[in-house]
């Protein structure tokens, strides 16, 4: 039977508006949830670069509404089953020095930690956040089983996805990832905030070798396409 035919029926149309709108309020939840910690820990409701980077983060927002197919939103919101035990041990992980990188950039902020960065770093680095995300978009548009976590899809026929950046190296939404985080220090002005950003790259670096030694294993294909492009985050080196 067709993986996709409930989505074409009433009631298999119906659960996917459900998890999509699942998936879209996550996504607000997490966004008041960022706003609220970088203006509690700043205690600066009138940080300018705050709010550029937060304007910048909701245009990104809704391009990825606009451009991602309802199955992959619903997908992303969701933990199933058959997630790998270690990506759930490490997505709690990562998640500590992402939250890490935002509030210490608040209290850098307000304890003024870190000399002034000149206005054109932060520019700079706004721009290289908003290229980051934009790389992290064009990952997900172009891998329709771009799932939250680890795991072989078969209930949707999961294949190996060779388009877009994957051209290029084999997991292009990780370098996006890393790079919006570090670009999310400067952005705001925290030189302090590259420490646990420093962190969420290094166990990035983790999952993506994990990630990629369980597609070696499990994804039909995988392994033919590895030797097409060498490198999983950066090309000539790894």
């Amino acid at each position: 039977m067709n993986a996709n035919a409930s989505v074409n029926q009433p009631n298999g149309k119906s659960d996917l508006t459900s998890r999509v709108r699942k998936r879209m309020l996550q996504v607000v939840v997490q966004f008041l949830v960022l706003a609220a910690i970088l203006f509690i820990a700043s205690g600066r409701p009138d940080w300018v670069w705050a709010w550029a980077y937060l304007g910048v983060s909701v245009g990104i927002l809704v391009i990825n509404a606009s451009v991602l197919p309802p199955e992959l939103i619903a997908e992303r919101g969701q933990i199933k089953e058959d997630t790998k035990g270690w990506d759930k041990v490490l997505g709690a992980f990562i998640g500590i020095p992402t939250l890490g990188t935002v509030i210490v950039a608040g209290l850098d902020k307000r304890f003024e930690w870190s000399p002034q960065l000149a206005v054109a770093i932060q520019v700079i680095a706004l721009v290289f956040y908003a290229l980051a995300q934009g790389l992290f978009t064009w990952a997900m548009a172009s891998n329709k089983f771009f799932s939250g976590t680890v795991r072989i899809q078969e209930e949707r026929g999961h294949t190996v996805a060779t388009g877009g950046p994957y051209q290029y190296v084999r997991h292009p939404g990780y370098v996006g990832y890393i790079a919006s985080w570090l670009a999310t220090s400067l952005a705001l002005g925290s030189l302090w905030a590259l420490v646990p950003a420093g962190l969420v790259m290094g166990l990035m670096v983790v999952r993506t070798a994990l990630e990629d030694r369980t597609l070696l294993e499990e994804l039909d294909g995988y392994q033919d396409y590895t030797a097409r492009v060498r490198y999983r985050l950066l090309p000539g080196v790894w």
